[in-house]
Protein backbone atom coordinates (compact mmCIF):
# COMPACT_ATOMS: atom_id res chain seq x y z
CA UNK A 1 0.00 0.00 0.00
CA UNK A 2 1.40 3.44 -1.09
CA UNK A 3 1.70 6.40 1.38
CA UNK A 4 -1.50 8.32 -0.28
CA UNK A 5 -3.48 4.95 0.56
CA UNK A 6 -2.17 4.01 3.63
CA UNK A 7 -2.83 8.03 5.08
CA UNK A 8 -6.50 7.91 3.47
CA UNK A 9 -7.47 4.34 5.13
CA UNK A 10 -6.21 5.45 8.57
CA UNK A 11 -8.02 9.26 8.42
CA UNK A 12 -11.14 9.80 9.93
CA UNK A 13 -12.69 10.60 6.25
CA UNK A 14 -16.08 13.13 6.82
CA UNK A 15 -18.22 14.17 3.99
CA UNK A 16 -20.22 16.58 4.64
CA UNK A 17 -22.74 16.28 1.66
CA UNK A 18 -24.31 13.42 0.26
CA UNK A 19 -27.96 14.43 -1.57
CA UNK A 20 -29.95 11.61 -1.30
CA UNK A 21 -33.14 13.13 -2.52
CA UNK A 22 -35.59 11.61 -5.40
CA UNK A 23 -33.89 14.32 -7.81
CA UNK A 24 -30.60 12.49 -6.86
CA UNK A 25 -31.81 8.64 -7.44
CA UNK A 26 -34.23 5.97 -6.26
CA UNK A 27 -33.85 5.30 -2.12
CA UNK A 28 -32.64 1.56 -3.05
CA UNK A 29 -30.25 3.39 -4.87
CA UNK A 30 -29.16 5.82 -2.19
CA UNK A 31 -28.48 2.91 0.22
CA UNK A 32 -26.60 0.74 -2.10
CA UNK A 33 -24.05 4.29 -2.66
CA UNK A 34 -24.07 4.85 1.28
CA UNK A 35 -22.87 1.26 2.05
CA UNK A 36 -20.48 1.67 -1.08
CA UNK A 37 -18.96 4.87 0.81
CA UNK A 38 -18.51 2.87 4.15
CA UNK A 39 -16.78 0.09 2.12
CA UNK A 40 -14.47 2.72 0.50
CA UNK A 41 -13.27 4.20 4.22
CA UNK A 42 -15.77 7.01 4.83
CA UNK A 43 -16.76 6.88 8.62
CA UNK A 44 -18.92 10.15 8.34
CA UNK A 45 -21.28 11.36 6.18
CA UNK A 46 -24.28 14.10 5.94
CA UNK A 47 -27.40 13.19 3.61
CA UNK A 48 -29.68 16.00 2.52
CA UNK A 49 -33.59 14.60 3.42
CA UNK A 50 -35.21 18.00 1.59
CA UNK A 51 -34.44 21.19 -0.19
CA UNK A 52 -36.12 24.46 -1.20
CA UNK A 53 -39.04 24.20 -2.15
CA UNK A 54 -40.04 20.88 -0.11
CA UNK A 55 -42.29 21.08 2.87
CA UNK A 56 -42.38 19.97 6.87
CA UNK A 57 -44.11 17.00 5.60
CA UNK A 58 -41.92 15.95 2.63
CA UNK A 59 -38.98 16.18 5.40
CA UNK A 60 -40.23 14.70 8.01
CA UNK A 61 -41.16 11.63 6.06
CA UNK A 62 -37.87 11.18 4.74
CA UNK A 63 -36.37 10.94 8.41
CA UNK A 64 -38.05 8.56 8.90
CA UNK A 65 -37.38 6.42 6.16
CA UNK A 66 -33.69 7.39 7.49
CA UNK A 67 -33.78 6.28 11.06
CA UNK A 68 -35.61 3.26 10.09
CA UNK A 69 -33.11 2.22 8.17
CA UNK A 70 -30.31 3.30 10.17
CA UNK A 71 -32.04 1.47 13.06
CA UNK A 72 -32.54 -1.82 10.75
CA UNK A 73 -28.95 -1.74 9.59
CA UNK A 74 -27.23 -1.07 12.69
CA UNK A 75 -24.12 -3.36 11.92
CA UNK A 76 -23.17 -1.23 9.53
CA UNK A 77 -24.32 2.34 10.74
CA UNK A 78 -24.47 4.75 13.54
CA UNK A 79 -26.90 7.77 13.59
CA UNK A 80 -24.72 10.47 13.62
CA UNK A 81 -25.90 12.94 16.47
CA UNK A 82 -22.80 14.44 18.01
CA UNK A 83 -19.23 14.01 17.14
CA UNK A 84 -18.62 10.89 19.34
CA UNK A 85 -20.55 8.90 17.15
CA UNK A 86 -17.97 9.64 14.25
CA UNK A 87 -15.34 8.58 16.72
CA UNK A 88 -17.53 5.07 17.41
CA UNK A 89 -17.87 4.71 13.41
CA UNK A 90 -14.15 4.69 13.00
CA UNK A 91 -13.48 2.33 15.70
CA UNK A 92 -15.97 0.20 14.51
CA UNK A 93 -15.56 -0.13 10.87
CA UNK A 94 -19.59 1.33 10.51
CA UNK A 95 -20.50 4.79 8.96
CA UNK A 96 -22.33 7.51 11.11
CA UNK A 97 -25.00 9.05 9.09
CA UNK A 98 -26.00 12.60 9.74
CA UNK A 99 -29.19 14.65 8.44
CA UNK A 100 -29.13 18.02 6.83
CA UNK A 101 -31.35 20.49 4.69
CA UNK A 102 -30.61 21.99 1.79
CA UNK A 103 -33.19 24.64 2.11
CA UNK A 104 -35.09 26.66 4.90
CA UNK A 105 -38.58 25.87 3.71
CA UNK A 106 -39.00 22.74 5.46
CA UNK A 107 -38.78 25.11 8.34
CA UNK A 108 -42.08 27.06 6.70
CA UNK A 109 -42.19 30.00 8.65
CA UNK A 110 -42.28 28.49 12.32
CA UNK A 111 -39.20 28.39 14.19
CA UNK A 112 -40.09 26.19 16.82
CA UNK A 113 -39.39 23.68 14.09
CA UNK A 114 -36.18 24.17 13.99
CA UNK A 115 -35.37 22.95 17.45
CA UNK A 116 -37.66 20.16 16.70
CA UNK A 117 -35.50 18.82 13.66
CA UNK A 118 -32.64 19.16 15.41
CA UNK A 119 -33.72 16.60 18.08
CA UNK A 120 -34.77 14.57 14.83
CA UNK A 121 -30.96 15.00 13.87
CA UNK A 122 -30.82 17.55 11.55
CA UNK A 123 -27.40 19.18 12.07
CA UNK A 124 -27.40 22.06 9.50
CA UNK A 125 -29.65 23.80 6.84
CA UNK A 126 -28.23 26.07 3.64
CA UNK A 127 -30.39 29.51 3.87
CA UNK A 128 -31.65 29.11 0.20
CA UNK A 129 -31.07 26.78 -2.70
CA UNK A 130 -30.18 28.75 -5.56
CA UNK A 131 -33.92 30.80 -5.40
CA UNK A 132 -35.67 33.20 -3.05
CA UNK A 133 -37.25 31.73 -0.31
CA UNK A 134 -38.41 33.26 2.98
CA UNK A 135 -35.16 33.75 4.78
CA UNK A 136 -33.52 35.39 1.83
CA UNK A 137 -31.85 35.10 -1.88
CA UNK A 138 -30.10 31.92 -3.46
CA UNK A 139 -27.13 32.28 -5.36
CA UNK A 140 -29.18 32.34 -9.12
CA UNK A 141 -31.57 35.59 -8.27
CA UNK A 142 -30.73 37.89 -10.25
CA UNK A 143 -31.50 40.71 -7.31
CA UNK A 144 -29.93 39.97 -4.14
CA UNK A 145 -31.63 41.78 -1.23
CA UNK A 146 -30.16 39.96 2.15
CA UNK A 147 -31.76 38.09 4.76
CA UNK A 148 -35.11 38.84 5.58
CA UNK A 149 -36.61 39.31 9.18
CA UNK A 150 -37.93 36.08 9.24
CA UNK A 151 -34.45 34.61 8.28
CA UNK A 152 -32.35 36.95 11.09
CA UNK A 153 -34.52 35.34 13.51
CA UNK A 154 -34.00 32.22 12.02
CA UNK A 155 -30.26 32.31 11.84
CA UNK A 156 -30.42 33.22 15.71
CA UNK A 157 -32.46 30.18 15.98
CA UNK A 158 -29.90 27.54 14.59
CA UNK A 159 -27.40 28.82 16.46
CA UNK A 160 -29.29 28.69 19.81
CA UNK A 161 -29.83 25.28 19.47
CA UNK A 162 -26.49 23.95 18.22
CA UNK A 163 -27.95 23.55 14.09
CA UNK A 164 -25.22 25.68 11.88
CA UNK A 165 -26.55 27.49 9.30
CA UNK A 166 -24.92 26.70 5.52
CA UNK A 167 -24.45 29.55 3.10
CA UNK A 168 -23.94 26.85 -0.07
CA UNK A 169 -26.41 28.33 -2.67
CA UNK A 170 -27.19 31.21 -1.15
CA UNK A 171 -26.50 34.81 -2.34
CA UNK A 172 -23.87 36.15 -1.64
CA UNK A 173 -25.42 39.40 0.56
CA UNK A 174 -27.94 37.20 2.29
CA UNK A 175 -24.67 35.17 3.07
CA UNK A 176 -23.09 38.49 4.06
CA UNK A 177 -25.57 39.53 6.35
CA UNK A 178 -25.56 35.99 7.93
CA UNK A 179 -21.89 36.01 8.64
CA UNK A 180 -22.18 39.44 10.20
CA UNK A 181 -24.90 38.65 12.77
CA UNK A 182 -23.11 35.12 13.57
CA UNK A 183 -22.24 34.16 17.37
CA UNK A 184 -21.19 30.81 16.05
CA UNK A 185 -19.99 29.34 13.00
CA UNK A 186 -21.27 29.34 9.64
CA UNK A 187 -20.30 27.05 6.75
CA UNK A 188 -20.15 26.38 3.34
CA UNK A 189 -20.91 22.80 3.28
CA UNK A 190 -20.26 22.78 -0.55
CA UNK A 191 -18.82 25.36 -2.34
CA UNK A 192 -16.11 26.00 -5.11
CA UNK A 193 -13.92 28.93 -5.48
CA UNK A 194 -14.72 31.30 -8.23
CA UNK A 195 -11.05 32.21 -8.82
CA UNK A 196 -10.61 29.20 -10.03
CA UNK A 197 -13.55 28.56 -12.31
CA UNK A 198 -16.66 31.53 -12.41
CA UNK A 199 -20.08 29.92 -11.75
CA UNK A 200 -22.42 31.57 -9.96
CA UNK A 201 -22.56 28.53 -7.50
CA UNK A 202 -18.86 29.11 -6.24
CA UNK A 203 -17.95 31.70 -4.16
CA UNK A 204 -15.57 34.84 -3.75
CA UNK A 205 -12.27 34.81 -2.12
CA UNK A 206 -14.34 37.48 -0.18
CA UNK A 207 -17.21 34.97 1.24
CA UNK A 208 -14.84 32.43 2.17
CA UNK A 209 -12.57 34.58 4.62
CA UNK A 210 -15.90 35.75 5.96
CA UNK A 211 -17.08 32.16 6.48
CA UNK A 212 -13.67 31.35 8.27
CA UNK A 213 -13.75 34.53 10.24
CA UNK A 214 -16.79 33.16 12.12
CA UNK A 215 -14.94 29.93 12.96
CA UNK A 216 -16.30 28.43 10.03
CA UNK A 217 -15.30 25.43 7.32
CA UNK A 218 -15.75 25.90 3.38
CA UNK A 219 -16.18 22.06 1.80
CA UNK A 220 -15.44 21.40 -1.68
CA UNK A 221 -18.01 20.48 -4.20
CA UNK A 222 -17.13 17.01 -6.36
CA UNK A 223 -19.63 17.93 -9.27
CA UNK A 224 -17.60 19.05 -12.96
CA UNK A 225 -19.62 22.02 -13.40
CA UNK A 226 -18.78 23.68 -10.42
CA UNK A 227 -15.39 21.97 -10.97
CA UNK A 228 -14.05 23.10 -14.62
CA UNK A 229 -12.76 22.04 -17.41
CA UNK A 230 -9.90 19.08 -17.98
CA UNK A 231 -9.92 15.45 -18.38
CA UNK A 232 -8.87 14.63 -14.50
CA UNK A 233 -11.46 15.23 -11.94
CA UNK A 234 -9.31 14.59 -9.21
CA UNK A 235 -6.90 17.34 -9.83
CA UNK A 236 -9.60 19.85 -10.85
CA UNK A 237 -10.82 18.84 -7.03
CA UNK A 238 -7.14 19.45 -5.39
CA UNK A 239 -7.01 23.07 -7.14
CA UNK A 240 -10.00 24.21 -5.15
CA UNK A 241 -8.60 22.58 -1.82
CA UNK A 242 -5.88 24.26 -2.84
CA UNK A 243 -7.10 27.43 -3.53
CA UNK A 244 -9.03 27.44 -0.13
CA UNK A 245 -5.89 25.97 1.72
CA UNK A 246 -3.80 29.10 0.42
CA UNK A 247 -6.29 31.78 1.60
CA UNK A 248 -7.82 30.03 4.58
CA UNK A 249 -5.44 27.68 5.67
CA UNK A 250 -5.96 24.09 6.36
CA UNK A 251 -8.11 24.18 8.90
CA UNK A 252 -11.09 25.87 7.79
CA UNK A 253 -11.22 23.04 4.33
CA UNK A 254 -13.29 20.04 4.45
CA UNK A 255 -14.72 17.95 1.75
CA UNK A 256 -18.81 18.26 0.37
CA UNK A 257 -18.84 16.07 -2.48
CA UNK A 258 -22.23 16.21 -3.09
CA UNK A 259 -22.29 12.88 -5.51
CA UNK A 260 -25.42 12.08 -7.12
CA UNK A 261 -26.17 8.10 -7.39
CA UNK A 262 -28.52 8.64 -10.56
CA UNK A 263 -27.07 11.90 -12.97
CA UNK A 264 -29.30 10.72 -15.54
CA UNK A 265 -32.61 11.36 -13.35
CA UNK A 266 -30.87 14.26 -12.01
CA UNK A 267 -29.92 15.70 -16.04
CA UNK A 268 -33.61 14.93 -16.59
CA UNK A 269 -34.88 17.27 -13.18
CA UNK A 270 -32.51 20.19 -13.96
CA UNK A 271 -33.58 20.18 -17.65
CA UNK A 272 -37.20 20.21 -16.42
CA UNK A 273 -36.85 23.53 -14.20
CA UNK A 274 -34.76 26.13 -15.38
CA UNK A 275 -35.52 28.64 -13.40
CA UNK A 276 -34.14 26.22 -10.52
CA UNK A 277 -30.87 25.80 -12.98
CA UNK A 278 -30.56 28.13 -15.08
CA UNK A 279 -29.22 27.19 -19.06
CA UNK A 280 -26.66 30.12 -19.24
CA UNK A 281 -24.53 28.25 -16.13
CA UNK A 282 -24.41 25.07 -17.98
CA UNK A 283 -26.60 23.08 -16.39
CA UNK A 284 -28.47 21.99 -19.51
CA UNK A 285 -24.89 19.42 -20.31
CA UNK A 286 -25.50 16.59 -21.85
CA UNK A 287 -23.50 14.51 -19.21
CA UNK A 288 -23.02 15.44 -15.07
CA UNK A 289 -18.89 14.42 -14.41
CA UNK A 290 -17.91 14.10 -11.19
CA UNK A 291 -16.09 13.23 -8.10
CA UNK A 292 -17.61 10.59 -5.97
CA UNK A 293 -16.13 8.99 -2.91
CA UNK A 294 -13.51 6.98 -4.54
CA UNK A 295 -11.88 10.25 -5.92
CA UNK A 296 -10.88 10.91 -1.90
CA UNK A 297 -7.68 8.93 -2.16
CA UNK A 298 -6.19 10.35 -5.36
CA UNK A 299 -7.01 13.92 -3.63
CA UNK A 300 -4.91 12.49 -0.50
CA UNK A 301 -1.94 11.65 -3.19
CA UNK A 302 -2.21 15.08 -4.36
CA UNK A 303 -2.12 16.86 -1.28
CA UNK A 304 1.02 14.93 -0.45
CA UNK A 305 2.88 15.36 -3.56
CA UNK A 306 1.86 19.07 -3.39
CA UNK A 307 4.11 18.85 0.79
CA UNK A 308 0.62 18.90 2.70
CA UNK A 309 1.69 17.41 6.29
CA UNK A 310 -0.25 14.27 7.77
CA UNK A 311 -2.22 16.29 10.07
CA UNK A 312 -3.28 18.88 7.45
CA UNK A 313 -4.58 16.07 5.28
CA UNK A 314 -6.42 14.67 7.65
CA UNK A 315 -7.79 17.85 8.55
CA UNK A 316 -9.49 17.91 5.06
CA UNK A 317 -10.17 14.30 4.95
CA UNK A 318 -12.48 14.86 8.32
CA UNK A 319 -11.22 16.55 11.05
CA UNK A 320 -12.19 19.79 10.44
CA UNK A 321 -15.92 18.90 10.49
CA UNK A 322 -15.81 16.52 13.30
CA UNK A 323 -14.09 19.27 15.51
CA UNK A 324 -16.56 21.96 14.07
CA UNK A 325 -19.35 18.76 15.64
CA UNK A 326 -17.33 19.06 19.12
CA UNK A 327 -17.44 22.81 19.15
CA UNK A 328 -21.12 24.00 17.71
CA UNK A 329 -23.23 21.03 18.32
CA UNK A 330 -25.27 20.79 21.46
CA UNK A 331 -26.81 17.74 23.20
CA UNK A 332 -30.47 16.62 22.50
CA UNK A 333 -32.97 15.01 24.46
CA UNK A 334 -34.44 12.43 22.11
CA UNK A 335 -33.52 8.58 22.41
CA UNK A 336 -31.67 7.76 19.18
Amino acid sequence: MDSSASLYRSALVWDQVFPATEVCGSWDAHFQALDGMRRRGYHAVSVTVAYDPEDTQTALNRLSVWRRFLSRNAEKYVLLDQAEDAERAWRESKLAVGFHFQGTTPFGRDLGLVEIFYQLGVRYALLAYNQRNHAGDGCHEPVQSGLSRFGRELVVEMQRVGMLVDCSHTGDRTAREAFEMAAAPIIYSHANAARVHAHERNITDEMALACAGTGGVVGVNGIGWFLGQGPDLAALLFRHVDHWVQLLGPHHVGIGLDAVTDPANTLAAVRRDPVKWPADQGYQADSLPACGPDSLEALTGLMQRAGYGEEDCRAILGENWHRLAREAWKPTRLIP
